[in-house]
């Protein structure tokens, strides 16, 4: 038999949801919007490419794939 959520459970899961927020995680379920997570992860890709000389790989590569699709 099923059991039911009484308000007990529904308050302490929304206290432990509370509790995660308060200490910088997000309880299980949610998920970052991907304009913020592109907004995180832009400014360090960017950050590696100058760092590490990345943009004449790229370029190398573009390249490579360019003369496979043929143009």
């Amino acid at each position: 038999m099923a059991t039911q959520l009484t308000g007990a459970t529904e308050f302490r899961r929304t206290l432990v949801a509370r509790i995660q927020r308060r200490q910088g995680r997000r309880p299980a379920g949610e998920q970052r919007h991907p304009v913020v997570a592109l907004a995180i992860a832009l400014p360090c890709a960017v950050a590696l490419v100058l760092l590490f000389g990345g943009w004449e790989q790229m370029v190398t590569q573009t390249e490579a794939v360019a003369d496979l699709i043929g143009r």
